[in-house]
């Protein structure tokens, strides 16, 4: 199992903060013989549909510079004339092959990996100079396994191209007593064989190579507990200021529930452990809202709130308690405490209009209130 610098066992999968930073380092899974064997199947393709069009532009060009008159080849002007066109006719011939194996690398190094910029993989770092780490990558276990890859590479491929070669033998040397450009054209059908034998070799070095460079970036990626442990740490934040954010919030919550307690049209208490302020709006649709509410100390602080700016409050313990476990602040009661609310903001109403005295108390205390409210 791999280890860091301070000999801790590296065991735990990386995270995906871990994997997003290693990406943009550039630190993505690769494989070079995948792409090579893209490129050589790449190669056997451009082959097929353009080989036509560079056979003929190659025996175009043989057939102009072998006939060139005396009078082109002592003016300048005209050699380069001359030249200038014969390069184009090339260019023009192999140009689609160009692009083909331009895009075929660039799509088939995206296969594992995905596509992926890093600037920081092209930054010079003087830490890459350093000779003892590149004899650790040559006669560590990473140069070992890529030196059993080279050799099965070129033993496998080497194998075959000269099995080719000894089957073809009789082929390539007929050769010679060919015309042109038929010789030209059979010895195009010859390499394209061979290119495809070889590819085909690739693909037993691409199956082992792949699975190897995922094992082998996932290795390198995994964590130890403790950098797990710190990373969780500074992604969520320190706990403590963490605690002292939420005190913070909760502080400016509470300001803020204080500050609405003057907007309520009563205050229901139990009388001392609970109190809840109700605001309701009589030419609105909705039922009553709980604008406020507190148990002990907060439930003290909003009776005083209450008494300084004489805003009713009533002792109903049931009523009080059955709203402060069922209604969160800024929600509407629920319909099972419609009955019991109404008549409570029915004598609130009738005391403000002066329609009753405030000496008249009344009771209070058999309210409609279902039995799953009740606390």
């Amino acid at each position: 199992m791999a280890e860091n610098q301070d000999g801790q066992e590296k065991s735990e999968d990386p995270t995906s903060k871990k994997k997003s930073e290693s990406r943009k380092k550039g630190q993505v899974v690769r494989s070079q013989e995948l792409t090579t064997f893209f490129m050589l199947l790449a190669s056997i393709i451009g082959i097929m549909f353009f080989g036509q069009g560079m056979i003929e532009a190659i025996t175009s060009i043989m057939s102009n510079n072998f006939s060139v008159e005396r009078t082109t080849l002592f003016d300048t002007e005209q050699l380069f004339r001359h030249i200038k066109s014969e390069l184009a006719i090339m260019l023009y011939a192999v140009l689609p092959l160009f692009i083909l194996m331009m895009i075929t690398v660039i799509l088939a190094s995206s296969i594992l990996g995905g596509f992926n910029f890093s600037s920081e993989s092209i930054r010079p770092k003087l830490t890459k100079l350093n000779p003892i780490k590149g004899l650790k990558k040559i006669f560590g276990v990473k140069g070992v396994i890529e030196l059993v890859k080279s050799i099965l590479k070129i033993g496998l491929m080497g194998s075959i191209a000269i099995y080719f070669l000894w089957a073809a033998n009789n082929e390539i040397l007929g050769l010679s007593e060919e015309l042109f450009p038929g010789a030209f054209i059979h010895a195009m059908k010859l390499i394209t064989w061979q290119f495809l034998l070889v590819t085909m070799a690739m693909i037993v070095v691409a199956m082992i190579d792949v699975p190897y460079q995922i094992w082998s970036n996932t290795r390198q990626l995994k964590m130890t507990k403790q950098e797990v442990k710190d990373e969780s740490k500074n992604s969520d934040g320190n706990p403590e200021i963490k605690a002292k954010i939420r005190q913070k919030q909760q502080e400016i919550a509470m300001q803020r529930m204080m500050g609405d307690v003057p907007k309520a049209d009563v205050i229901i208490t139990n009388p001392t452990h609970y109190a809840v302020a109700l605001q309701y709006d009589p030419e609105g649709s909705g039922a009553p809202v709980m604008l406020a509410k507190g148990a002990d100390l907060v439930a003290m602080q909003i009776r005083n709130v209450a008494q300084a700016h004489e805003i009713p409050i009533m002792e109903i313990p049931p009523l009080s308690r059955a709203i402060y476990h069922s209604v969160e602040i800024g929600q509407e009661i629920p319909a099972g405490l419609y009955v019991a609310v109404a008549q409570v903001l029915a004598y609130i109403f009738q005391l403000k209009s002066g329609d009753i005295d405030k000496s008249v108390k009344p009771n209070m205390n058999d309210l409609p209130i279902p039995p799953e409210y009740r606390r």
